[in-house]
């Protein structure tokens, strides 16, 4: 099977991505005070985000859930490949 044929998305080891909007990302960086540059990165190649259409430095939201903890979420900014 090739890699293209895969969908990660059905796993459910595999958490819900998500690309925040300006507003958003202008927010998020303001909420938790700090730059761009602050943030940890992820590539524009990632498997989990590469379909989305990704721009180097928009900030992806990663959303993980857990039984025990409900949901929890972090923030990525894209980088280069």
């Amino acid at each position: 099977m090739s890699e293209e044929n895969i969908d990660i998305f059905k796993s459910h080891l595999v958490p819900k991505h998500e690309i925040l909007s300006p507003m958003e990302k202008e927010k998020i960086l303001k909420e938790l005070n700090i730059s761009i540059k602050q943030m940890p990165r992820i590539s524009i190649i990632d498997a989990a985000i590469k379909n989305m259409s990704p721009k180097k430095g928009d900030i992806v939201k990663i959303i993980r859930k857990s039984p025990a903890g409900g949901e929890s979420f972090y923030y990525r900014v894209v980088r280069g490949a």
